[in-house]
């Protein structure tokens, strides 16, 4: 009988595409699975509001709000806050045997103990989130960088947008980052210049707290007092584009997406198909997820934008 010996490097190259394969396979299977499984599995809304993932998602006597997914909607945050405990982030992943039960997560490995509005870039290379230790004293905004499979060190933004006490972070699809001043009182965006944000402007709208920008800024979503009402319930908003460059008045989204509760903390999913918010309407004051079809901003849109 004739024996074949096959030379080392052979064996191994061999063994790497046969690795490679099977590394590509299971992504391509992930995707897959990712794409007939998004969103915690949960029926997709319409045009009426949802809990979002009910068992999952909400627990009782928790207050949650501000998610964001990954732009492979593979990953999922959202804050979250007991009374007397920190606010902090929480983080769910898509993997082979479905989602993860949602934990905690901390960026700043304590360095801050607060770390709320946690926000994936589009191009999903970072993660910005607000940060503090002691509340209207040092909120910031900081970001992580990814990494090939975790996140880097947590960095304190070095931008302007930092002189003031800030929160709610997120970005459009060109990088401009759009954020809240608690010092100011109002919103102001930050254009993308290679990465950096070396000035900032005011977002002229006639009011809104927590702002979310549309992936082109043709619209941004905000909360505000509820229309012609003197409480300090609020409501979701959208404020649209208009051809001069200026944004509209605020529109009330009305009550196909706001209730006789408080409604805040707007955000889009990276599709662009669906708007999540949060609800106050939990015993106790404290707010849930809730999700719906973002046709619900098509519906205001006026006509000649």
């Amino acid at each position: 009988m004739r024996h074949f010996y096959y030379p080392f490097t052979v064996i191994l190259s061999a063994l790497l595409i046969f690795s490679c394969n099977t590394d590509e396979q299971d992504a391509e299977k992930l995707n897959r699975l990712s794409q007939e499984r998004p969103y915690f599995d949960q029926k997709q809304p319409s045009l009426t509001p949802e809990l979002f993932a009910p068992g999952s998602v909400p627990v009782e006597g928790r207050y949650e709000y501000a998610v964001s997914f990954s732009p492979d909607l593979k990953e999922m945050y959202f804050s979250g806050e007991r009374e007397g405990e920190v606010q902090s982030v929480f983080f769910s992943k898509f993997t082979d045997t479905g989602w993860t039960q949602p934990e905690k997560v901390s960026f700043s490995k304590g360095e801050k103990s607060n770390e709320f509005e946690a926000f994936v870039s589009p191009d999903a290379d970072k993660l910005y989130f607000a940060a503090y230790d002691s509340i209207f004293s040092d909120e910031h905004i900081w970001y992580v960088d990814r990494l090939e499979d975790s996140w880097s060190e947590a960095i304190e933004l070095d931008s302007p947008i930092n002189d003031d006490l800030v929160f709610y972070p997120n970005a459009a699809e060109n990088g401009d980052l759009y954020y809240t001043s608690i010092t100011k009182g109002k919103m102001y965006y930050a254009p993308n210049q290679d990465g950096s944000f070396p000035e900032v402007r005011e977002v002229e709208i006639d009011f809104g707290v927590h702002g979310f920008i549309s992936s082109s800024q043709d619209f941004l979503l905000v909360d505000g007092r509820k229309d012609n009402d003197k409480t300090k319930d609020k409501d979701i908003h959208v404020c649209f584009k208009q051809k001069d460059g200026d944004w509209s008045t605020p529109i009330n989204l009305g009550p196909e997406v706001n209730s006789d509760y408080t409604e805040t903390c707007p955000s889009l999913t990276p599709d662009g198909k669906y708007l999540f918010f949060s609800r106050y309407n939990e015993e106790g004051g404290l707010s849930n997820i809730y999700w719906v079809s973002a046709e619900v901003i098509d519906r205001v849109r006026p006509a000649d934008l």
